[in-house]
């Protein structure tokens, strides 16, 4: 089975979407040693070089197209839907796009991703341009063998709101990766510290989180991983290792990795009671109100008290998340679909 995966969005810096499909080409070949993947997409000068060292050391072929104005370039293919994509890679079985582009095929089962829909539930809150990329990713969604989602709440929301059938949609939950577990370094701040993920967009919640830190005790400060400045997967590890809880009070998610993340390196959680995070968080986690301080600061508050047992639970429950599976349920998916 051959198989061409775009990867244009490894040419950022990774956040959520980059890592998941990072995780999903390793989980692939993984599962399947035989599987003959093909890494393909147009990319900009300045990504490539960072999009070549992501791919580093994974065993599969590189269609990558180096291009000036890249967004442009990805966002033309897709509305003028020529010339086809066998036209650079030649034949293959499966074609599976990101929500970066969507480049035309003649033939091979169609499939792509949707990592939540917010930007649907909130435009107001999103950059215009933002927007535009995800209707129209989700729109060609619709014309998919398979539309792959990585949480029940996410295609339940995929069903109800694009109208695809339940039978198209296939939940490839995310995985931990080898770095994130309880031994290993931990980061020294000097004094017990909360650490978040949450950055300054809208859905990540960050202002309520900076509000609740002002009613935590004088000894404990929050760290944000924006003041924690860009790290590896190794330095993420030892930041969750060393912090005394880690919070998540994000208002909308598809998923929520970086909080099995944390449970994975034991830590003991506080995420936000919106129902995308109940995957996620499984029974392992402090849930609270995401809209309130005080009910985030009380959540801290017990967090501590309860650590012993969290971290128990925590550790457990993303053990069940592992990339290989993810990978396993991709390669039936596309199996399947042939």
């Amino acid at each position: 089975m051959r198989i061409a995966y775009d990867v244009t969005p490894l040419s950022h810096p990774r956040t959520g979407v980059g890592n998941y499909i990072l995780g999903a080409l390793r989980g692939m070949l993984e599962a399947d040693g035989e599987a003959e993947l093909v890494a393909f997409g147009p990319v900009s000068v300045r990504g490539r070089e960072l999009l070549d060292t992501t791919l580093d050391g994974l065993p599969l072929q590189r269609r990558l197209l180096t291009v000036p104005f890249a967004h442009a370039v990805r966002r033309t293919w897709g509305m003028v839907a020529w010339p086809p994509a066998e036209r650079f890679l030649g034949d293959f079985d499966v074609l599976h796009f990101t929500d970066w582009m969507r480049p035309p095929q003649h033939a091979g089962v169609r499939a792509t991703m949707i990592h939540d829909l917010g930007p649907l539930h909130f435009p107001e809150r999103l950059h215009p341009r933002t927007v535009r990329m995800h209707t129209v990713n989700a729109l060609e969604a619709q014309r998919c063998d398979i539309v792959f989602v990585n949480s029940e709440f996410t295609a339940a929301d995929v069903t109800e709101q694009l109208g695809i059938a339940r039978d198209r949609i296939r939940v490839a939950y995310p995985g931990v990766g080898p770095p994130f577990a309880p031994d290993g370094p931990r980061r020294e701040e000097g004094m017990p510290y909360v650490f978040t993920t949450a950055t300054g967009e809208w859905r990540k919640n960050l202002e309520t989180l900076r509000a609740a830190s002002a009613l935590l005790p004088g000894d404990t400060r929050l760290l944000t991983l924006a003041e924690a400045g860009h790290v590896g997967d190794d330095e993420l590890a030892a930041l969750y290792r060393g912090a005394a809880a880690f919070v998540y009070p994000s208002r909308f998610e598809g998923f929520g990795i970086p909080v099995i993340e944390a449970m994975a390196c034991g830590v003991p959680c506080v995420v936000s009671a919106h129902r995308s995070l109940d995957e996620a968080s499984g029974g392992a986690a402090v849930r609270v109100a995401p809209d309130s301080a005080e009910a985030v600061a009380a959540g801290i508050a017990e967090a501590l008290l309860r650590r012993d047992e969290l971290v128990e639970r925590g550790i457990a429950h993303a053990r069940r998340f592992t990339w290989a599976d993810t990978g396993r349920v991709h390669l039936q998916s596309y199996a399947d679909a042939l």
